[in-house]
């Protein structure tokens, strides 16, 4: 397989030249230069899934054996959530590779869709060519088309990626569909996928039924630190690598710092470590060459490691720490659930629970607004959100912060405090504790 250079290969194309000038000799050139340098014959990090690369941890394993428990429960219907990157479309695409004639499936990974459209991806998959059908036409092809499978000792599968994106009809078709039945069994198995949105939306009370008719749900989290030597040692097996010691001892702690585990991020910055040792003629990556690969990709400490939260049980939380110079009070409909103080930097504020300001909100937008601290003050801005960020009563896109201000984003407001103005303030008590005496 030909090697494909990711786009962060520029800034390590320029170490590259500096090394050529200084010591008056080129790094092999050429685009296999990259796998023949460490001895590799195919790219152990690429971002594309790839069912050969599937790194089996336990919760990856229980999730694989939950997807196979659809081909022999009749009524098989599962949920798999997982955050951007947690490696759920590899699963999938591991899952499919070893599905046998018996069984046939349908695969839409487009879910921006009208209940209407949905039906017809579906129909789509299965080899029509439904576009000038009614909705109650395309459902009686489906309804059809499914139990004559049945008839002919097949079994179908129905999965659906980026599930997240569904809209309410949507996914009460989902159910419909789930329902349909000969006299002895159902004859639709069902593999929803998805980002952690899908888990919110289906405990919506209107989907009540469409949650009883799930059978098993399981959650993707990152990898542990332990895992994450596995994985990227499973990685460089599977690429050929003829050595598990490509990288020292001194990266994991700094891969698992930057990533938190996640192991498309883990991918990156191997790739792009890789990289850098490359250009600077290493047969090892180690902890240099991490640090050069997170500043060329502009990275900060995963939010799994940053930040500070503080939950209120009628206390104030610990003092910050002296170079945090910005606190943050959420609140919900006017009552303080948590304080966050930070260091000078930027900040984001959203549903993902990624964010270092976390919001569980239908209301708030997966990465709604950021906060940037500088040594002249703090700024909102808004992210492109859904419904918009309010300081005051005006709706704004970027807006400076002053001590007090309330930003709300749907019931919940953001109360912003300058730290470094209490310091000033205790100084001058201080000072005047000092006079007094």
């Amino acid at each position: 397989m030909a090697a494909r250079r990711p786009k962060h290969v520029n800034c390590c194309s320029r170490r590259r030249k500096a090394k050529v000038i200084n010591d008056k000799q080129s790094a092999p050139k050429g685009p296999m230069s990259y796998l023949d340098h460490f001895q590799l014959n195919e790219q152990p990090f690429q971002l594309t899934p790839d069912p050969e690369f599937v790194f089996w941890s336990k919760q990856h394993a229980r999730a694989k054996a939950y997807m196979e428990s659809t081909i022999w429960l009749a009524d098989g219907f599962v949920v798999i959530t997982g955050e951007i990157g947690s490696g759920k479309t590899t699963l999938l695409q591991s899952f499919l590779s070893e599905l046998d004639d018996e069984v046939v499936y349908a695969v839409v990974s487009q879910t921006q869709l009208t209940a209407v459209q949905f039906l017809q991806a579906v129909l789509t998959e299965f080899g029509f060519k439904p576009f000038d059908k009614r909705k109650v036409e395309l459902l009686d092809m489906l309804n059809m088309y499914l139990i004559e499978q049945y008839s002919n000792g097949k079994k179908v599968v129905l999965i659906v990626d980026e599930a997240q994106n569904l809209s309410k009809k949507v996914l009460e078709e989902i159910r419909m569909l789930s329902g349909i039945e000969t006299h002895k069994e159902k004859v639709l198995r069902i593999i929803l996928a998805g980002q952690p949105e899908l888990k919110e939306t289906l405990e919506s009370p209107s989907l009540k039924q469409l949650a009883q008719r799930v059978r098993l749900r399981f959650h993707l989290g990152p990898l542990n630190r332990p895992e994450l030597n596995q994985y990227i040692d499973h990685r460089l097996e599977v690429a050929g690598g003829k050595s598990k010691k490509l990288f020292t001892d001194d990266c994991f702690e700094l891969i698992h710092r930057y990533t938190g585990g996640v192991p498309r991020l883990v991918n990156t910055l191997c790739d792009t470590s890789l990289l850098c040792a490359f250009a600077d003629g290493k047969k090892r990556v180690d902890a240099e060459d991490i640090r050069a690969a997170v500043g060329e990709l502009a990275w900060e400490e995963h939010e799994s490691n940053t930040g500070s939260f503080a939950k209120l049980n009628n206390i104030r939380p610990q003092a910050a720490n002296d170079s945090h110079v910005t606190e943050i009070e959420l609140r919900a409909d006017g009552e303080t659930v948590a304080v966050h103080t930070f260091a000078p930097g930027r900040v984001i504020i959203g549903r993902s629970p990624d964010n270092e300001i976390y919001i569980k909100s239908k209301f708030v937008s997966r990465h709604h607004a950021q906060l940037i601290s500088e040594d002249d003050g703090c700024v909102i801005e808004d992210l492109n959100s859904t419904n918009g960020i309010f300081v005051g009563d005006p709706k704004v896109k970027k807006n400076g912060l002053k001590k007090g201000d309330t930003v709300s984003l749907g019931v919940h407001q953001l109360v912003y405090r300058d730290l470094r103005d209490a310091d000033k303030h205790d100084e001058k008590e201080d000072e005047q504790s000092v006079i007094g005496k």
